[in-house]
Parts: C-alpha cells; sequence; structure tokens
C-alpha cells in the first residue's frame, strides 16, 4: 500500500500535506529519515511531488484544537505560512481533525486561528506584527525605511514579522518599478542577497511592491528558503502593514500576488500598532494520491 498524499494550493502557493502515520510509513519504507528529508524529496519538483512547502498535522497539542510542522522546500522549518495556514485548515476541517470552522493552530509562531467561511475562502487571524528589532530578528535598531546597499542599488525597506522576518520593498522609497527591471526580475536579482544579508541573522523574505491604489497593491515576493514563489501570505501582511506605517495605503487592502489575490485587514497605526492582522484568501485542493 502506498503512502497517501495530498497537494493543496493558496494562490499558486502550493504545499504537500501528509498525515503523522502516513509519515512514520515511509520512515518504515525507507523513503526518508526524517522531516527535513522528506520535505525536500516531496517538494522537489523534478523528482517528487513539486511544492512550495511541506506540512503535517500535530494532533498531539494541549494548548490548543491543532498544530502542525511545516517545512520549507529545502528542508528549512519556517515560523509561520500564510497561505500554508489557509490550506491546512480547510485540509483539518476536511479530514475530521477539527470539529469547528475556527480553531486554533500551534505553530512555532504562536496560536495562529483560521476561520473557513461560507464562500470557501478561508479568514486567519494572523496575530499582531512584530516591529521590535531585536525580535524580527533584524540587527539595526530601527526597522522602517532601512537602507540597504546590494551590488549597484541602494533599497529603503521596512523590517516587519509576521511571525517570521520580511524586508518590505516600496517603489515610493525610490526605487520605480518599471517593464525594463520589474518587480519579478529585482526579486530574483536582489532577493537572494538580501535574503542572506547580515542585517537579518535568521535570514529573510522579501517583498517589492508597487501601488496600484490606495485599496491595492501588487507584490512580487523571495521567500526565504524556497526562492520565488506564486504567493506569500505572511509577505501580503507584512507588506501592508509597513504601506500603512509610511501612509502609503489604507486600512483594508488587496493584494495581488503572481498566483492571485488576498485581502489583509489591520486596524493599526504608526502610534497604535497594537492591532491584529487579519488575511483572507482562497485554499484549493490540487489532488490526492498514494506515494508508491
Amino acid at each position: 500500500m502506498g503512502i497517501k498524499v495530498t497537494k493543496m494550493q493558496g494562490c499558486g502557493n502550493d504545499f504537500v500535506i501528509l498525515d503523522y502515520e502516513e509519515y512514520k510509513k515511509g520512515i518504515e519504507l525507507g523513503k526518508w529519515k526524517n522531516m527535513s528529508e522528506a520535505a525536500i524529496k516531496l517538494c522537489d519538483r523534478n523528482f517528487g511531488i513539486g511544492a512550495d512547502g511541506f506540512i503535517i498535522p500535530n494532533t498531539n497539542t494541549e494548548n490548543t484544537d491543532i498544530g502542525w510542522f511545516f517545512y520549507n522546500s529545502d528542508g528549512t522549518t519556517a515560523q509561520m505560512c500564510g497561505n500554508g495556514i489557509r490550506c491546512f485548515a480547510k485540509y483539518a476541517y476536511d479530514k475530521k481533525l477539527v470539529n469547528k470552522k475556527e480553531f486554533g493552530v500551534n505553530t512555532l509562531a504562536g496560536i495562529i486561528t483560521p476561520k473557513l467561511l461560507d464562500d470557501g475562502t478561508v479568514r486567519v487571524n494572523m496575530s499582531k506584527p512584530i516591529l521590535d528589532s531585536e525580535k524580527i530578528p533584524f540587527l539595526p535598531p530601527e526597522n522602517l525605511n532601512h537602507k540597504m546597499s546590494v551590488k549597484d542599488k541602494i533599497f529603503t525597506g521596512n523590517a516587519v514579522s509576521m511571525g517570521n522576518p520580511h524586508f518590505v520593498i516600496y517603489e515610493e522609497n525610490g526605487e520605480k518599478f518599471d517593464k525594463e527591471r520589474d518587480m519579478l526580475a529585482l526579486a530574483k536579482e536582489y532577493g537572494p542577497i538580501i535574503e542572506t544579508s547580515i542585517e537579518f541573522p535568521e535570514k529573510t523574505n522579501v517583498e517589492f511592491i508597487k501601488i496600484k491604489s490606495y485599496k491595492k497593491i501588487e507584490l512580487r515576493v523571495w521567500e526565504r528558503g524556497c526562492g520565488i514563489t506564486l504567493a506569500c501570505g505572511t509577505g501580503a501582511c507584512a507588506s501592508v502593514v509597513a504601506g500603512i506605517l509610511n501612509g502609503y495605503i489604507e486600512n483594508s487592502v488587496d493584494v495581488e500576488l503572481l498566483g492571485g489575490t488576498v485581502h489583509i485587514d489591520w486596524a493599526g497605526e504608526i502610534h497604535n500598532t497594537d492591532k491584529d492582522v487579519f488575511m483572507t484568501g482562497p485554499a484549493e485542493y490540487v489532488f490526492e494520491a498514494e506515494l508508491v
């Protein structure tokens, strides 16, 4: 008998989900030795299933309804994943791992609360943004409008954590994103350098943002441990927080990603950041199969 796997995606950010018993079966069959190796093998787009991330539900939690083990495609752990948590929420409810549509998930970023909505989307309380440099972690004392020299450019970005670190670069901060050198090209060229910059001791995700209106932004992302992806939920949250703090956008914003759109609500402002961030977006099955 094969190993049962599920593939899901949220705005094109895709994930392999494996129940813990199926993961243990893989160890017994010699497929992998640990979760990190399982993530690398299953997320490989040539020799595996192919995904940006790997998720195993953890039903053995005491302080909340359920937990998860989350890994990037390179086998590293991540504190949080916004698109992944929406897919996980739908999976957990559909597989009857939880018996309610709103529940707490124990993550390395704390307890995150998703809610399945009647229209099929998932709204997630992503908790409060982290803006303290030491907690992000970010070595410079000031996290907003930090100038970083990268190759031939100087980027002005904002360090924000949504349980995982982000460096958010708005075109309004001096960079003009045009067709000749668009955001995706910038993310590919400069993203991996910024990801591993000395300012971020735990590395960082990198977002390039174009403002389309006070209620809509466009985002391209280089994800820590993954590279270019079609979407990043925590990145969308961090980008909206940075935009609001800089006065670029309003408190309720659509974020256009390569793979689709998520909606972010944050009632915070520069003098009152102690507010939860809410993200609403799709979560869809791609397929269910057995790994032989």
